[in-house]
């Protein structure tokens, strides 16, 4: 009798087969993303975030030449020093170099030779210029400290006195006319970049609203079963975060590509025709490490944007749901 009851008895099961009862099935998403479409959303801020990368470089870009420009004008003086037939036109030059070194503030000069003044002068007369048959004015560079320059008054003073045919440029007003423009190019580039930033701000915004009013029923479903508004916000949240990197992340990878291309093309093609008017025009392609950290800036503040404006919007909508259900000539209203 006792043997039969103990196997009557219901046997512990195996260890494995208890793991496999208690087994859980994998959770899907809060939101399912075949229902929240994010392609079209994505491809704008993709758009927006490669315009606004875009702008940026290229302010970025404008500012670095036109100080370039400015910093190189301002290192040099130039000595003109007109032909005559009395006058030892090599000497001159000597003397006039010598003159100005010295002064306090100079650091180096040199003399342009007949060769190299040829080869300023062959765009405009060509090639096989003979310079002692055309009054051509000889140049001598001074290079010359930016925070220490020299009296340049006296120095004009005294190369007037002692070699007339010589005249001084200082480059001053060539400076200042490109400190105003570098300026006024700084501020039309700002201004263009705030208009893209905006323009880009609005697009996201309405964007990701219109994209979360066509899911209202997901949040009224959530916030119906008891679901807290933070939660419900959160979960919508991390959704638009994912898509608002991969939208961002692609504009922006793109528009920096594009400025590599771009430098690399330069580097590549040095010494050419369309490298050369195109560095006159634009100077060098390449905007640094600050352009690049600007673009990655970029593309986080569109990110945040998108995450804070879906969160917002779905704050408000289960607000506007409480507050129908609060009313209940309201919820007629709503079902009609």
């Amino acid at each position: 009798m006792s043997d039969v009851r103990a196997t009557d008895r219901p046997q512990p099961a195996a260890p494995q087969e208890r793991k496999a009862a208690l087994r859980v099935r994998p959770t899907a998403p809060i939101v399912p993303p075949g229902n929240v479409s994010g392609n079209a959303l994505m491809l704008v801020i993709a758009i927006m975030a490669f315009l606004a990368c875009l702008t940026l470089g290229a302010v970025s870009m404008v500012r670095s030449t036109a100080q370039s420009w400015q910093s190189q004008i301002s290192r040099e003086i130039t000595i003109q020093i007109k032909p005559d037939e009395k006058l030892d036109m090599e000497k001159a030059l000597a003397d006039a170099r010598d003159l100005a070194m010295t002064f306090d503030g100079t650091t180096d000069g040199n003399i342009v030779d007949k060769a190299a003044t040829a080869r300023l002068l062959e765009p405009w007369l060509g090639e096989g210029l003979n310079l002692d048959d055309l009054p051509v004015p000889r140049l001598v560079i001074i290079t010359i400290d930016e925070n220490n320059p020299p009296d340049f008054a006296a120095m004009r003073k005294m190369l007037t006195e002692t070699i007339p045919q010589a005249y001084l440029d200082d480059h001053r007003t060539w400076v200042d006319r490109l400190v105003a423009m570098a300026h006024t190019t700084a501020l039309i580039g700002t201004g263009v970049l705030m208009l893209v930033f905006s323009a880009m701000v609005l697009t996201v915004i309405f964007a990701t609203r219109g994209t979360l009013s066509g899911n209202r029923h997901i949040v009224e479903v959530l916030h119906f079963v008891g679901a807290e508004a933070g939660f419900v916000a959160s979960e919508f949240q991390k959704h638009f975060l994912k898509i608002s990197l991969k939208g961002a992340g692609a504009g922006g990878l793109l528009a920096a590509t594009c400025f590599a291309i771009a430098g690399f093309w330069q580097s590549r093609s040095i010494a050419t025709p369309q490298s050369d008017q195109a560095t006159a025009l634009f100077g060098s392609f390449t905007i640094g490490y600050t352009g690049y950290l600007g673009i990655a800036a970029i593309m986080i503040v569109i990110a945040l944007l998108t995450t804070l404006t879906a969160r917002f919007t779905v704050m408000r909508t289960i607000y506007e749901i409480d507050q129908i259900r609060s009313d209940p000539a309201r919820i007629d209203t709503h079902q009609n």
